[in-house]
């Protein structure tokens, strides 16, 4: 499953969404590979859900041409100055923004979340 774009300039509203959106937190990425499959109202064999598991491990994805977006041009995006994917840990945006720039993102966050019903995680 693909989100592209932001929903609340396309028009749809969070009751609209909250229909069709799921939140995957990947802590458990066996548990939340499960979610999905409830979501999608789809059971899977064991093995096949084991393999989905190995196939959806950091380790496999960032390994893996198709997920790590590798083969894309350098004049596109260009690994060697930050590869696609990074292992991060929750929270570590604090040590990359400024106090400034965390004061700039809050505003507009709450400008474009203005009288939604949508809330995410920020912390675990």
């Amino acid at each position: 499953m693909e989100v592209r774009g932001n929903m609340l300039e396309r028009g749809q509203d969070a009751s609209h969404a909250g229909k069709s959106v799921i939140s995957c937190f990947w802590q458990n990425t066996r548990q939340e590979i499960e979610k999905v499959m409830r979501f999608l109202e789809k059971e899977l064999p064991e093995e096949v859900l084991e393999d989905v598991y190995q196939h959806t491990t950091f380790q496999a994805m960032r390994e893996n041409p198709m997920a790590n977006y590798s083969t894309i041009p350098s004049f596109v995006m260009d690994h060697s100055v930050s590869p696609f994917m990074r292992k991060g840990i929750v929270g570590d945006w604090r040590n990359h923004f400024t106090v400034a720039q965390d004061e700039i993102f809050e505003k507009e966050y709450w400008r474009k979340m203005e009288g939604t019903d949508l809330s995410f995680r920020t912390q675990l």
